[in-house]
């Protein structure tokens, strides 16, 4: 049966492709905004957003506004067949709001007020800057939500930054005393019996600081906890007014790339698709295969925090940014190449900061796809349009989704806790590195992955992976128990097990509530200086068939068994002899532990021998050379594959059936695949 989520507007139900759009900053050049229009065209751009830092040109003094601008743009869009994602103008307040309303301004850490100027240098909790985007939204929402060629809000631009003023320190109490009730049971679960920290007064809680408190470590997660709930309170306000004229046009902002700061699977529910905004560093390296496997990474997690819903790709540039260390060109094929991956993993649009380069200011040497040339004889533009050729043939993609086997616990809460732990390794815990490191391999087989968090639900899947699962919550440890014992593959490592969610430690031994899955007992773990490494020895005959040794280093949790099975031991320390990687059969699924942060080898090998074990499905039956993946769109009815070569010289894949379908090259596509550097195929074939 045919399966598609609907597409982000029954108004264009295609793939979407445009860019960042600052008509605002040419309003004095008439025939540039002309020009835009034939350009917009000539690239195969559908879609634009439009207003994202235009305050000032919307209103220039309060209670003064000027939308004559903006409906002449829209009525020309109108007329040439391009939509618009409208944005709301709240990423950056005009300077007559800071004048008149100091209190809109930030506090840092220090205590000192912020002065006007940058972007997202408001207070979340401010009622003055609550107040004014909310009238600016309503009259928005107002003049253009019914308009035939909006088709959704874009609040904000990149939400981030918290602040420290006495509003927000009230407003934490607040969330406190909703949280616990009562002191008590605040006191209970901070365990400010540590250096007499008792508090007696709410009063007396302040938001955790450099100057002040910062050493009980359930305070600095609440106070994160809080600035999650704090942003997304703000931006369900920005959205009310909006909703309120028309509730039917979705609404999204855009995130960022491995943002700590806000808990994306809590900001995330306030939104109804997802977009985000991705510059990878291409060229920076050799081997192009380590960033696209990270980048593939945050697709998966922005596709599966909103249950497997196609997001949108935001912003990407065309070219170059202008704020990286190194301002890299891409190479021929690149541009198409990193595009498709981001429609590989769900996304049903390519969008581009920018549209036309500034003339001035601090992003005037930023990529975009109109160059200062101001014209389409570039090889950017030409770039650019063989995307938006190649969109044009992936209509029936849209709405598809991905269906994985594999779940990798990526926990915003869990990453807080461990950086803040104050052991076993403060010279770097890397938690982002090892959920990397076991992501990988998957990326190397062509076997997909969603990316969800502790509280999701697990039954869709046959293989767990939950890295440093330090942080477990109440109910977690329980429902991974069932997940186990139902048939279902947990992979997890050292350092997992620890706390709770108020970073209080399990009492009665390592690995708390997973002890009894795992079927062992952690007494210590060992931290090892930099360059100082042990031998992963693998038992004769081990189940897995692994053999030989790897190289840990960092970290050695020293283990013993209540049940489970030996894999590896140590090959050296005072700890040699003692377990390394463990498999424990539980139910009728198996639990795998490994207590050591190994070299990529292993997990290359590991993570191998577990797919093939467990039958765990490829998307193309077949061996890839190193830098090619594929990955998997489907409907149910037809799966759509994407066959990617991140490798800067030519490669060949055997295809594992003679009926695949090249839907961007037409016919029927060889049995030996052949892909140019930096080259990608897209596919079609009879669902799985």
């Amino acid at each position: 049966m045919s399966k598609k989520f609907p597409p982000i507007s029954p108004k264009i139900p295609q793939m979407l492709h445009g860019a960042d759009y600052n008509p605002d900053q040419w309003l004095n050049h008439p025939e540039v905004l002309e020009e835009d229009i034939r350009l917009m065209k000539l690239s195969k751009s559908n879609v634009m957003s439009i207003g994202i830092f235009a305050w000032s040109a919307l209103e220039p003094e309060e209670g003064v506004f000027t939308f004559e601008w903006m409906d002449q743009l829209l009525e020309r869009f109108k007329a040439n067949g391009i939509y618009a994602m409208m944005a709301t103008p709240s990423g950056a307040r005009p300077a007559w709001l800071s004048q008149k309303y100091p209190e809109v301004l930030r506090v840092g850490q220090d205590g000192i007020r912020n002065l006007h100027g940058g972007r997202h240098n408001h207070c979340f909790t401010s009622p003055a800057y609550r107040e004014r985007i909310t009238i600016m939204n309503r009259k928005l929402a107002e003049r253009y939500a019914d308009h035939p060629n909006v088709i959704g809000w874009h609040i904000s631009n990149e939400v981030n930054g918290e602040c420290f003023c006495d509003l927000c320190t009230e407003a934490f109490r607040g969330w406190l005393k909703e949280k616990y009730g009562s002191l008590e049971a605040l006191n209970a679960a901070w365990w400010t019996t540590f250096w007499s920290h008792t508090y007696t007064d709410w009063n007396q809680i302040d938001a955790p600081t450099t100057r002040g408190e910062n050493a009980v470590h359930a305070m600095n997660l609440d106070w994160k906890r809080f600035s999650t709930h704090q942003a997304t309170d703000y931006c369900r306000a920005e959205i009310a007014p909006l909703r309120a004229v028309n509730p039917d046009l979705p609404v999204t902002t855009n995130l960022m790339y491995d943002y700590e700061p806000v808990d994306y699977w809590k900001f995330a529910e306030a939104f109804d698709f997802i977009s985000w905004d991705a510059y990878p560093t291409w060229h920076d390296a050799e081997d192009e295969s380590g960033l696209a496997a990270a980048y593939a990474f945050n697709h998966d997690f922005f596709r599966s925090v909103k249950g497997g819903k196609p997001f949108m790709l935001m912003e990407s540039t065309p070219s170059t940014t202008n704020w990286q260390p190194i301002s890299k060109l891409k190479r021929p094929g690149m541009h198409l190449l990193s595009s498709l991956q981001a429609i590989a993993h769900g996304s049903d649009t390519v969008q581009y900061f920018q549209w036309r380069k500034s003339r001035g200011s601090s992003e005037k040497f930023h990529g975009a796809v109109v160059d200062h040339v101001g014209n389409e004889h570039t090889r950017v533009f030409s770039d650019v349009t063989d995307v938006g050729n190649a969109l044009e043939k992936l209509t029936e993609v849209v709405g598809t989704s991905v269906r994985p086997q594999v779940a990798l616990i990526s926990d915003w809460e869990n990453r807080w806790a461990i950086k803040d732990a104050q052991g076993p390794r403060n010279s770097g815990i890397h938690y982002e590195e090892t959920i990397q490191s076991h992501y990988r391999p998957f990326w190397d087989l062509g076997i997909p992955v969603d990316i969800i968090n502790s509280e999701s639900e697990l039954d869709s899947y046959k293989v767990l992976v939950a890295p440093m699962l330090y942080m477990v919550r109440a109910g977690v440890g329980e429902r991974i128990e069932k997940f186990v014992e139902n048939g279902g593959i947990l992979i997890t490592t050292y350092w997992s097990g620890i706390v709770d969610e108020n970073d209080l430690t399990f009492l009665g031994g390592f690995p708390g509530p997973l002890r009894k899955t795992l079927g062992i007992w952690s007494e210590e773990i060992d931290s090892l200086y930099d360059g100082e490494t042990n031998r992963v020895v693998t038992t004769p005959g081990n189940v897995l068939g692994l053999s030989g040794e790897y190289e840990a280093h960092e970290l050695c949790d020293l283990i013993h068994l209540e049940g489970a099975e030996a894999l590896a031991h140590y090959g050296d320390d005072f700890y040699a002899g003692r377990p390394a990687l463990t498999v424990n059969r539980f139910g009728k699924g198996k639990a795998y532990y490994v207590a050591s942060r190994n070299k990529e080898a292993f997990f290359t090998d590991f993570i191998s021998a577990i797919a093939a074990q467990e039958g765990i499905e490829k998307v193309i039956d077949t061996t890839l050379p190193k830098g090619v993946t594929v990955q998997l769109r489907t409907d149910g009815e037809h799966d759509y594959v994407f066959v990617q070569n991140y490798n800067g010289a030519e490669a060949t894949i055997t295809l594992d059936s003679d009926l695949y379908e090249d839907m961007l090259e037409g016919g029927k596509a060889p049995l030996q695949l052949p892909l140019s550097a930096y080259g990608v195929r897209v596919l079609k074939r009879t669902a799985r």
